[in-house]
């Protein structure tokens, strides 16, 4: 089943949002929460904006609770923030976990107790879900399409027997693993050869480490391709301490404000734009949609596939 924006904005304007019973107390108006990852990393900070900005054009129709963990790689402090939005007696958790698998049993908790559940950004771990019998939609864009995008743009540069490096977000996350697959789809088609594979755990520092690493053991690397644009600066940062600038081709995944100078000056060949502000929007949407319609979470649309867009120099 697939809802755009204009579908969902619709949909809750014909709706009257009349309060929702969270453990038998009733409320004037939803409270939504919005969980998120890592708030030093710019993406986030957009999604939140994005979020916030929402709220206060609909301020009449819910409240918004927003926050996100300071290390996207803090899965426990993400589940204690799950913990305190359910005390809170928030009616709906729009969420992009730090981890696929780990967050599933807290969700799972907050909605026997009556919360619904919206997945954005990382998509839960399907099998996790299973066992514990929790449908959650997921929506977000197709990541593992919109890094085959930016690798199919990189590959049009490259030679057959080229060497590539991937450097990778979270490896135990469901984004980062599709990314992989896109960058790996492309170099495929490419006929080029990806000589190394490592973590970068979506931050600058460890991902300029990784890069350095990978540059040093292949003095012929034609190209890294990053999993998010915040490795992707850590990434240009170590091609320029090598001497390699111009020389090492660099793409990375989210579009966000930094990034654009880099792609201007060719230092960045190409990125993903997945509409940050949108994605946090699009999942407040379909909670409120949900709570209005008094919809089960068994009842909800298992996926709600949102935009993805490769970005270059060229791009308006």
């Amino acid at each position: 089943m697939r809802f755009t924006r204009r579908t969902l904005t619709a949909a809750l304007a014909l709706a009257t949002v009349a309060g929702f019973s969270h453990q038998a107390v009733a409320a004037d108006k939803p409270k939504v929460a919005l969980v998120m990852k890592s708030l030093a990393n710019e993406f986030f900070r957009t999604m939140e904006d994005g979020a916030k900005a929402h709220q206060k054009a609909n301020s009449a129709q819910y409240t918004l609770v927003a926050n996100g963990i300071k290390d996207e790689t803090d899965t426990a402090a993400q589940i204690k923030m799950v913990e305190q939005m359910v005390a809170q007696r928030v009616q709906a958790i729009v969420i992009a976990p730090a981890d696929s698998k780990a967050l599933v049993s807290v969700l799972k908790n907050a909605a026997d107790k009556g919360v619904l559940i919206i997945n954005i950004d990382n998509k839960l771990d399907a099998d996790a879900l299973k066992s514990k019998d929790l449908n959650v939609p997921f929506v977000g864009p197709d990541n593992r399409s919109g890094a085959k995008l930016v690798g199919e743009f990189l590959g049009k540069q490259l030679q057959a027997g080229d060497k590539v490096g991937i450097v990778e977000g979270v490896s135990t996350t469901f984004n980062a693993q599709q990314r992989t697959l896109g960058f790996q789809d492309a170099m495929k088609a490419a006929g080029t050869n990806v000589v190394s594979l490592q973590s970068g755990q979506w931050e600058i520092d460890k991902g300029n480490t990784v890069a350095a690493g990978m540059l040093r053991e292949h003095p012929d690397l034609k190209a890294i391709m990053a999993g998010n644009d915040s490795m992707a600066l850590g990434v240009v940062a170590a091609v320029k301490a090598a001497g390699r600038t111009g020389k090492v081709q660099v793409v990375g995944y989210d579009n966000i404000a930094a990034i654009k100078p880099m792609l201007k000056d060719g230092r960045v060949l190409a990125t993903a734009d997945q509409y940050a502000a949108k994605q946090a929007v699009f999942g407040i949407e379909m909670a409120l949609k949900a709570l209005a319609d008094k919809k089960k979470q068994s009842e909800l649309p298992a996926e709600v596939k949102t935009d993805v867009a490769l970005v270059t120099k060229d791009s308006k």
